[in-house]
């Protein structure tokens, strides 16, 4: 149990049987009463987001959610396969419940995962990530009109509008939330 004075960004808590990250919390303390916390919640299930207030002094229920950095093997037909670099402890994790992550997954590369009453609940992906094009089209000189962009296929199946400029075997730096081109990669 945490008491609602106590709740910082970061913190876990169960709420409807589920665990919540808490993305944003403001403390407000009125001339008269209790003061109160204001909490903006994500599911780390389904994301999902819940808003409580609740009196500084009450106790919620925190959820014991455990974080293990582990590196991505493979994936089969049913499931994503990660090894804990650590303990070698094997985990599987269903695609079906994680099928919008395939895009952003590569073999041999370190993930976040959020482990819940021992049930992988999230793969954390990075902000960034950078891909190799894998197929572009290329452009003739003269296309240049003023912030034209051209779809490309990374490695790992991703499709991203990319400057014009853009080849195939180019490394890009896409922002996994927006699916955008961020800039080209020099290595």
């Amino acid at each position: 149990m945490i008491r609602g004075g106590d709740i910082v960004k970061g913190s876990c808590l169960l709420q409807k049987g589920q665990p919540y990250l808490v993305v944003e919390r403001e403390f407000h303390n009125p001339g008269k009463g209790t003061a109160i916390a204001r909490i903006k919640m994500k599911s780390i299930k389904d994301g999902s987001v819940l808003t409580l207030t609740i009196p500084t002094q009450q106790e919620v229920e925190d959820a014991q959610v455990d974080t293990h950095t582990c590196q991505y093997q493979y994936a089969d037909q049913d499931n994503y396969h990660f090894m804990d670099n650590e303990s070698y402890d094997q985990y599987e994790v269903p695609v079906a419940e994680h099928g919008d992550k395939k895009y952003y997954l590569k073999e041999g590369e370190v993930y976040d995962l959020s482990i819940w009453e021992g049930k992988v609940i999230d793969i954390r992906i990075p902000y960034k990530v950078v891909f190799t094009v894998a197929e572009s089209e290329n452009y003739v000189k003269g296309d240049t009109v003023s912030g034209a962009t051209k779809p490309v296929t990374t490695e790992t199946g991703l499709t991203v509008r990319v400057p014009l400029f853009i080849k195939q075997g180019e490394k890009i730096l896409v922002n996994t939330e927006t699916n955008e081109y961020v800039e080209r990669v020099n290595s």
